[in-house]
């Protein structure tokens, strides 16, 4: 899990980005908003990346509810 992990955040900077949300107890609604302040990206790209991202994350097991 572990080495898909890094691997993932590494080659990816929207992860590396909601992974650093993560550090802090965040919503998934929260990360959203952050990343609309950062990134100049429509509303639905945004969202439909934080969701596809924390689905690998829950699928490696990296984050629980």
């Amino acid at each position: 899990g572990g080495l898909s992990f890094s691997g993932m955040v590494r080659s990816n900077k929207t992860a590396g980005f909601i992974v650093e949300c993560l550090k802090d107890e965040v919503t998934e609604e929260e990360i959203i908003e952050k990343m609309l302040a950062k990134y100049d990206a429509p509303r639905e790209q945004i969202t439909k990346d934080v969701e596809d991202v924390l689905a690998k994350l829950r699928g490696i097991g990296a984050v629980e509810e």
